[in-house]
């Protein structure tokens, strides 16, 4: 049985979005619980799928609390409840009648001549070059050699992000409990002297992606979860899925393939 009593709400900003949390807000408050601006059971997002990454991000991926999202967006494949939900959902939150799914998070380690640096991912981290010139990178998954690639650049998403941006890249869709990464190519050459993957590449999270720039492509722009980085000098991209995870609450009912019908295909 799930006990939440102290709740923190992330609200986007903007009319519809600030007007369903004060409904919300007051609910919860009917029924006992907490609102609070910090040490949170539980973290609501209200907003599209921005609004719960930033949450997620807010919270530093905070492993030992609860999170879950209320669409007032227009995609909000994230979000677990509409409008038309909350009332269940308050009432089904009290009675502890919820269920939680673990989803692992990316850990991110880039090294460089001068120092290491580690960040987190919920969805995905892009690699390309600074000038956005052809990049060259060797790739490794577990320090066996892959493949040289060579293109515009590459897409490391965890299963969870497998739904964001990887699917512009033509990325497959990955239940979200499972602790995989997947390899995609962003406009991969190939022709007599290139041989690249087409296709995206999926490996179990407990497999470390390793890039390592050549010469030419040593200087890098990360963007992880839509936040941008330059790094100079990169020697190596190393990501995977160890003991990070998060904790989302689903409604009993959850089927992600009834998500993928209604949010993709009608």
């Amino acid at each position: 049985m799930i006990k939440i009593n102290r709740i923190i709400l992330f609200v986007n900003d903007n009319l519809k979005s600030k007007k369903i949390s004060d409904i919300v807000k007051s609910k919860l408050k009917e029924k006992g619980f907490k609102i609070v601006a910090k040490n949170y059971d539980l973290g609501i997002a209200i907003g599209g799928d921005g609004a719960f990454l930033r949450m997620i991000k807010a919270s530093d991926f905070d492993s030992k609390c609860y999170y879950i999202g209320i669409n007032t967006g227009t995609l909000g494949f994230a979000m677990e409840l509409s409008f038309d939900d909350i009332d269940n959902f308050i009432e089904k939150l009290t009675l502890g009648e919820l269920k939680c799914e673990k989803i692992g998070i990316g850990e991110i380690e880039i090294s460089t001549k001068e120092s290491t640096f580690k960040h987190f991912t919920l969805n995905e981290i892009v690699l390309r070059e600074q000038d956005l010139n052809t990049a060259k990178f060797k790739v490794l998954i577990n320090d066996e050699l892959l493949e040289n690639y060579v293109g515009d650049g590459l897409l490391i998403s965890t299963s969870f992000g497998s739904t964001a941006y990887n699917l512009s890249f033509g990325g497959s869709i990955v239940y979200n409990t499972f602790h995989t990464l997947q390899l995609t190519p962003i406009a991969p050459l190939n022709s007599k002297s290139y041989r690249n993957l087409l296709n995206s590449l999926i490996v179990p999270g407990n497999k470390t992606i390793s890039i390592r720039p050549e010469v030419i492509s040593k200087n890098i722009l990360v963007s992880i979860d839509g936040d941008n980085y330059k790094y100079d000098n990169v020697i190596s991209i190393d990501t995977y899925i160890e003991n990070k995870e998060i904790n989302i609450l689903r409604m009993k009912d959850y089927d992600m393939i009834k998500k993928i019908n209604e949010k993709f295909l009608k």
